[in-house]
């Protein structure tokens, strides 16, 4: 199985959703392996999102998540990664199918809820990035054979 990250961006916890967004993530059958909230440092955002340092933008995204703590979650599942951007839509609210999270929940590209991972190898680093080792617990599941048929994980 794998993990994957996702963060409850400062617009998630403004308007008051966390519950929300966390109880789908949960209804589709991912587990739960870490979750804490935290207040995101200059230093940690810059690391994060060096990937857009030269874009236009880059300031304005840090600026939007440091307005206060987010969420950082932890999901394993069965090709979780891709499970929770299917979840979550397009990055775009806007642009997001009705019934994914941010077609629900969002209209902007900035203010879109959700941070996740975009690869297995993407969520490896973010997860270490955001967590210790000893903040994600893997545990045994007692209804993996009412999510999964036995030969998928």
């Amino acid at each position: 199985m794998e993990r994957t990250l996702v963060i409850l961006k400062p617009c998630t916890i403004q308007r008051g959703l966390t519950g929300e967004i966390i109880a789908r993530f949960e209804k589709k059958g991912l587990i739960l392996e870490g979750m804490k909230m935290t207040w995101l440092t200059d230093e940690i955002l810059s690391e994060h999102y060096a990937h857009l340092k030269e874009r236009s933008f880059f300031q304005r995204v840090k600026d939007a998540m440091a307005v206060c703590p987010v969420i950082v979650c932890c999901w394993k599942g069965v090709d979780a990664v891709n499970v929770v951007r299917t979840l979550a839509g397009a990055t775009n609210g806007r642009n997001a199918a009705p019934g994914t999270i941010r077609g629900d929940y969002s209209m902007s590209v900035q203010e879109n809820i959700v941070h996740a991972s975009d690869s297995p190898e993407t969520a490896a680093i973010e997860l270490k990035r955001f967590f210790n080792e000893d903040e994600l617990f893997s545990y045994e599941t007692k209804n993996l054979l009412s999510l999964y048929a036995n030969d998928e994980f």
